[in-house]
C-alpha cells in the first residue's frame, strides 16, 4: 500500500471498481428554514415569606396636619391637611393658619367645590404656614422648663439658672440674680426649700420675673413715649397666649410679662409699637412710620419676635 494514497494529485488514484447498477434517487428532504430560538427565562426562586408588591404611591408618606376641631380635610401636595371648617355672614372666604392649624370660613351661599378650588389656589402659602407653626411648636417644646433646681430660662435675651436656697435669706423680695462667673450664666437664687414642688418653683420665678417685667417696662414707657410725644397712663401686665401687647385711646397699655425672656432691643420694639397706636390706632404706614421714627429696626426685630421660641411653662 502506498502511504501516500489520496494526499497529492501527482500521485495517481486507485482504479476504478465495475461499475453497480444505478438506482433511482430518492427524492431530498428539505429542513424547513431555522428558527431563532427565544433567549431563556430567567426564574427567581419563590419566596413564600416575601411580602407582596406594595404601590408606589402607598410607600410616599404624606405629612399630617391636623386640627382638633377639622370637620374637612385635603391633601396639598404631599401633605393631609384635615382642617376646621364653618359657614358665615361673610362675602369672601378666608383662612386662618394658628397654632391647632387651619381654619377655613366661606359665605353660606359658595359650593363646596369652590371652597376646594379656593384651598388649592391658597396651596402654596398654607403649607408654608403650617410648616412655619410646626416648627416653632417643636422649639417651644424643647424649651419646656422643669421646675426643680437647676432649671434654666432666659431672662432679656441670657441663660438664667435657678438655685433653691433652703435658708429664705431673702423671702421678702422672693429671690436674687447674682453675677455671672466667667463665660457661665447667671444665677436667679429662689427663697423656695430644697423639696419645694415644681408647681412652688415655678410660681416663685414667675412672682420674680414678673416684678422685673413690670420694672423694666415702665422705665421703657417713659423712655419712648416722650419722644413719640403721647403720654400713657396706666400699665397691666397680661399672660395672654398669642398677643404681646395692646394700647387703648385713654392711655392703657397691657403688655404681656413674658417679654422679659426677650433682649432689651425686642422689648423695646413693642413698648414702641404700643405707644405709637396712642397716635395711630390702626396699621397703616403712617403707623409704621411712626414706630421706625423711635425704632428705625423695627422689622428685623419684629421678625426675630415671630422666630424665637418663647419657654413653655407647665
Amino acid at each position: 500500500m502506498d502511504l501516500f494514497e489520496g494526499l497529492g494529485s501527482e500521485f495517481a488514484p486507485p482504479a476504478p471498481s465495475p461499475a453497480a447498477p444505478r438506482r433511482a434517487k430518492k427524492p431530498k428532504l428539505v429542513a424547513p428554514p431555522a428558527v431563532p430560538a427565544a433567549p431563556p427565562t430567567l426564574v427567581e426562586p419563590y419566596d413564600k415569606d416575601a411580602p407582596p408588591a406594595i404601590p408606589l404611591a402607598e410607600t410616599l408618606t404624606l405629612a399630617n396636619f391636623a386640627h382638633p376641631q377639622a370637620t374637612r380635610q385635603v391633601v396639598l401636595g404631599t401633605a393631609r391637611v384635615a382642617y376646621e371648617f364653618k359657614r358665615g355672614k361673610r362675602k369672601t372666604i378666608g383662612f386662618l393658619v394658628g397654632a391647632e392649624g387651619l381654619s377655613v370660613r366661606a359665605p353660606r351661599w359658595v359650593a363646596l367645590r369652590d371652597v376646594d378650588a379656593a384651598i388649592q389656589e391658597k396651596a402654596d402659602w398654607i403649607l408654608r404656614k403650617l410648616t412655619e407653626t410646626q416648627q416653632r411648636h417643636a422649639r417651644v417644646e424643647a424649651t419646656r422648663i422643669e421646675w426643680k433646681n437647676g432649671a434654666q430660662f432666659p431672662f432679656m435675651g441670657e441663660p438664667v439658672v435657678i438655685q433653691l436656697d433652703p435658708k429664705h435669706g431673702f423671702a421678702s423680695v422672693g429671690g436674687t440674680l447674682d453675677a455671672a462667673e466667667g463665660d457661665g450664666p447667671r444665677t436667679l437664687r429662689l427663697a423656695v426649700a430644697q423639696n419645694a414642688e415644681p408647681s412652688q418653683i415655678r410660681d416663685a420665678a414667675q412672682a420674680w420675673l414678673m416684678r422685673q417685667a413690670r420694672r423694666l417696662f415702665i422705665e421703657r414707657l417713659d423712655h419712648f413715649a416722650p419722644r413719640l410725644g403721647v403720654s400713657w397712663q396706666k400699665l397691666s401686665l397680661s399672660n395672654a397666649a398669642t398677643r404681646w401687647g395692646s394700647a387703648s385711646a385713654d392711655g392703657s397699655i397691657r403688655l404681656n410679662w413674658r417679654l422679659i425672656h426677650f433682649g432689651l432691643p425686642v422689648i423695646d420694639y413693642v413698648v414702641a409699637h404700643e405707644l405709637a397706636h396712642l397716635r395711630v390706632m390702626d396699621h397703616s404706614h403712617r403707623f409704621w412710620e411712626t414706630v421706625e421714627s423711635v425704632v428705625p429696626d423695627y422689622d428685623l426685630l419684629r421678625q426675630k419676635l415671630k422666630d424665637e421660641a418663647v419657654p413653655r411653662w407647665s
